[in-house]
């Protein structure tokens, strides 16, 4: 593997046109993020987190400055290289779980692959696309359309769509954002399982409780990191589940009954 950090950014400055005025939404920020690590980056709306956010996603580009991802300067690429990078190195997990509706489970964590330059075939789509819902622990839910599904299982859909392609990085932007705090924990559960087993994750959130689920904290203000600290991941949250799991029903996909009723 790698030494070289799987996010680098130098000196990264994006500004915006709002009407006469120009918004300095990120003023020189650098950073590195190694492999396998878990980041948190928080901050009041306004603060830049997001624009950071989109930088890295390759989903925006910076004014100046510049962005190696996986040791590969994306600082100048144009559209299309950028999607082919996107698809490639990211996987993106959003507060709406953005599934199609009409879809199965499957269908939907095999939908990144149709768009891989190397055109896996129909076979090994599947394949890749089950273990993904099996590390998620959604195998039994493959068949299921979106609508069948609850809130929480929907977002395990959404995380096992985003790792089908085994990103280096995986993104998630609010993904506790649109769940009850018992299904947060059980989703900041499987983030923190994916990282175990080397995952790279970095996550927006507004949430100190869910931050604390990370290992590294970057606080955002007025397009600075003003904060950047390791801690120690929430020790509280594997017995707050095993507590939530031995007192409420499940089925047997791992979801809540009261969830799974929804």
């Amino acid at each position: 593997m790698s030494n070289t950090p799987v996010v680098e950014l130098r000196d990264i400055r994006k500004t915006y046109a709002s009407g006469e005025a120009t918004v300095h939404a990120v003023r020189g920020i650098s950073l590195k993020i190694e492999r396998g690590e878990f980041v948190a980056i928080m901050g009041a709306s306004g603060s830049g987190k997001s624009t950071l956010m989109n930088t890295i996603g390759c989903l925006d580009r910076p004014t100046s400055g510049q962005y190696l991802l996986d040791g590969v300067d994306v600082s100048g690429l144009d559209r299309d290289e950028l999607a082919d990078i996107r698809n490639r190195k990211l996987g993106f997990v959003f507060q709406g779980f953005n599934l199609l509706s009409r879809t199965t489970a499957l269908e939907n964590v095999e939908l990144p692959m149709l768009y891989r330059e190397d055109h896996p075939s129909r076979q090994e789509r599947r394949e890749r696309a089950m273990r993904s819902l099996e590390i998620v622990g959604l195998a039994q839910r493959a068949h299921h359309y979106s609508s069948q599904l609850s809130g929480g299982q929907q977002q395990r859909v959404a995380i096992a769509r985003a790792i089908a392609n085994q990103p280096q990085v995986l993104l998630a932007d609010e993904p506790t954002g649109n769940l009850d705090s018992k299904t947060s924990i059980e989703i900041m559960g499987v983030f923190q399982r994916l990282n175990d087993e080397g995952m790279t994750i970095i996550m927006v959130t507004h949430e100190p409780d869910i931050a604390r689920f990370c290992k590294r904290d970057l606080l955002v203000r007025d397009g600075l990191v003003v904060n950047d600290v390791a801690v120690s991941p929430r020790t509280l949250a594997d017995e707050e589940m095993a507590r939530y799991l031995a007192t409420t029903p499940r089925d047997s996909s791992g979801d809540s009954a009261e969830n799974a009723a929804a």
